[in-house]
C-alpha cells in the first residue's frame, strides 16, 4: 500500500494553487514565446501598469513561480513550513498569516515601483513583474524565530552553528546576491525586505494569542511582548543597541500616530507566562523594554524539555511493561547438610540403609554368641 501524505487543509490548498498557477504560467509563456519579446501575464502576475483591472493578483501572484528552481524551493517551503505552522497555530491563523504576508508586501512593492516611476519617469519600473513566494519564505523564517528563538541549527558537521533568529537576515543577504544575477530581479529584494517587516509586525502586535487557561488572561490578547522577539534580536550583537534605539523611536512615533498601541500589563504577563509582573505596573509595556521577559522564553523551553523527558521516560516504561524481561535464574545456594531433596541420590540412600541394617544384624548375632558363652 503506498504511503499516505497527510497535509493540513490550508497547506494542501496552497501547494495545489502554487502548482496550478505555475504550470499555467509556464504554458502561457511557452505558447507566446518569441526571441525578441518579454512575456507578461497581467491576470496572473502583479504588474503595476497592467494589473489594476485584476485586483486578485495582489494575492495570487505570490503563488506563481517562473522557473523550476524557484518552484522547487517554494514547494518545499510550503510543504514543511506550512505543515509545521498550521499544526502549531491552527488552519485559520495560518490562512490569515499567509493572506497578510502576501497582500501587504505585494502592495508595498507596487507602491514603491510607482514611486520610482514618479521620480525617474522610467516606464520600466511600472512593467516589472511582482511575483514569487519570497515574502512567504522569509515570513516562515520569522515565525520560526518566534516559536523556537533559542534553537540552534548546526551546519557542516558542527563547523557553523546559528540560532534561528539569524536566518531572516541571511536570507535577505542571499536574495540580494541573487539579484545581481539573472535569476532574480530587484523586485525580489523589495519583497524580501517588506515580507520581513510585515511578518514581524503582524506577529509582534496583531496575531491573536491563545489564552493560558491556568492564568487569568483575557481571550483578546494579541501580539508577542517577549524580549526574545524584539526587532533588534534579529541583528548581530554589535549593531543590536543601535537597532534597538531606532526601533524604539519608530515605535513611539507610531504610538503617537495611533497606528500601534503599547503593550498592556496583560500582554507582558502573558509573554512572561506568569502573573508575577503585577507589582511592576508602573513600567511601560513597549517592545524591548522589559528585560525579565527573556526568562519567559527560557522557562517555556525548560518546560518543553521537561515534558519531552517525561514522555520519553513514560514511553520506555510502556515498552518495558509490554515486553517484560524474563528474570535471571539464580543458581541454588549450596546447603550445609548435603544435597537437596530433588538432587538427593535415592539409590545410594537405599543401599546405605541396607548396609547399615546388615551391620546391625551382625552385631546382634555377635552379642548373642558372647552371651551364650
Amino acid at each position: 500500500m503506498p504511503p499516505r501524505i497527510n497535509l493540513p487543509p490550508v497547506t494542501r490548498i496552497s501547494l495545489i494553487a502554487l502548482g496550478l498557477q505555475s504550470v499555467l504560467s509556464a504554458a502561457i509563456r511557452y505558447r507566446q514565446w518569441t526571441a525578441h519579446s518579454e512575456i507578461v501575464i497581467p491576470y496572473l502576475n502583479l504588474i503595476p501598469q497592467l494589473s489594476l483591472v485584476y485586483p486578485w493578483t495582489f494575492v495570487t501572484t505570490t503563488l506563481v513561480e517562473s522557473n523550476i528552481f524557484n518552484f522547487s524551493i517554494a514547494a518545499l517551503t510550503l510543504y514543511h513550513g506550512g505543515r509545521y505552522l498550521e499544526r502549531a497555530w491552527s488552519s485559520r491563523e495560518l490562512a490569515k498569516f499567509l493572506l497578510v504576508t502576501s497582500l501587504v508586501p505585494n502592495a508595498l512593492c507596487f507602491a514603491t515601483l510607482i514611486l520610482f516611476f514618479t521620480f525617474t519617469r522610467n516606464e520600466r519600473w511600472t512593467l516589472m513583474t511582482i511575483a514569487g513566494t519570497i515574502p512567504l519564505q522569509i515570513s516562515f523564517l520569522v515565525a520560526f524565530s518566534q516559536l523556537v528563538p533559542a534553537h540552534t541549527v548546526t551546519l557542516f558537521r558542527g563547523i557553523l552553528s546559528l540560532r534561528v533568529p539569524r536566518f531572516p537576515l541571511l536570507y535577505i543577504g542571499a536574495v540580494t546576491a541573487l539579484c545581481l544575477t539573472p535569476m532574480l530581479t530587484s523586485v525580489s529584494f523589495l519583497l524580501a525586505v517588506y515580507g520581513f517587516i510585515t511578518s514581524w509586525t503582524y506577529l509582534r502586535f496583531y496575531k491573536a494569542v491563545f489564552p493560558d487557561l491556568d492564568q487569568s488572561q483575557t481571550s483578546s490578547l494579541r501580539g508577542d511582548a517577549s524580549e526574545t522577539f524584539a526587532f533588534a534580536e534579529f541583528f548581530p550583537g554589535p549593531v543590536r543597541p543601535v537597532v534597538a534605539g531606532i526601533s524604539e523611536n519608530v515605535f513611539n512615533v507610531l504610538v503617537a500616530m495611533r497606528v500601534c498601541t503599547p503593550f498592556t500589563q496583560d500582554h507582558i504577563s502573558a509573554a512572561r507566562g506568569d502573573n508575577a509582573f503585577s507589582h511592576h505596573s508602573h513600567q511601560r509595556g513597549a517592545p524591548g523594554s522589559a528585560r525579565a521577559e527573556a526568562e519567559r522564553r527560557r522557562a517555556l523551553a525548560l518546560k518543553a524539555l521537561d515534558q519531552r523527558l517525561h514522555a520519553a521516560t513514560a514511553g520506555a516504561a510502556a515498552r518495558a511493561s509490554g515486553n517484560p524481561t524474563p528474570p535471571a535464574v539464580q543458581p541454588p545456594a549450596p546447603s550445609a547438610t548435603g544435597p537437596t531433596v530433588q538432587t538427593q541420590p535415592q539409590a545410594n540412600t537405599q543401599k546405605t540403609m541396607t548396609t547399615q541394617t546388615g551391620e546391625a544384624g551382625s552385631s546382634s548375632d555377635n552379642d548373642g554368641s558372647r552371651s551364650s558363652a
